[in-house]
């Protein structure tokens, strides 16, 4: 199953945004503390509205309790501005995990050296970026619909 991993988020809104893409689709959410934010229980609820139950969500304390737990499961495919390579080109596979940087700073290098590979959506020049949780919707339908994963018999 594709996993959504939000490394390090700041912003609780992006990551309540997150819980509901992930819940809406029925993919996984990891994600990696520590947050610019409490991440408790009841937090997680406010910002998720009612997708909190719905949602298939793992909590891992630091990337390298990620790496150690999630070493042998599929591609760690990061979403990054710094990529040369266009999502849209790229082969996904249904265990892909696809990884996005926190808000402020993105991945540091020490996750950029542990990934599998590295894309970005193209835009227009002179933009920064898109919102975290834009960047992955766009992206996880992508790899959904390479797998045919796309539930069509829930609609």
């Amino acid at each position: 199953m594709i996993n959504i991993v939000s490394f390090q988020p700041d912003i609780p809104q992006n990551l309540g945004g997150l819980i509901r893409l992930t819940s809406c689709f029925g993919v996984k959410l990891s994600v990696i503390e520590p947050c610019g934010f409490p991440l408790g229980d009841k937090g997680l609820r406010r910002v998720s509205m009612d997708y909190f139950d719905k949602a298939n969500i793992t909590i891992f304390k630091s990337w390298q309790d990620f790496l150690l737990r999630e070493a042998n499961n599929g591609r760690k495919v990061l979403l990054t501005t710094k990529s040369e390579k266009y999502y849209n080109k790229f082969s996904f596979l249904p265990d892909d995990y696809l990884i996005l940087g926190n808000e402020s700073s993105g991945a540091p290098d020490y996750v950029h050296k542990d990934l599998n590979y590295n894309i970005k959506i193209p835009m227009r020049k002179n933009i920064r970026s898109l919102n975290l949780v834009s960047a992955a919707s766009i992206v996880l339908s992508e790899a959904l619909r390479q797998n045919n994963l796309l539930n069509y018999d829930s609609i």
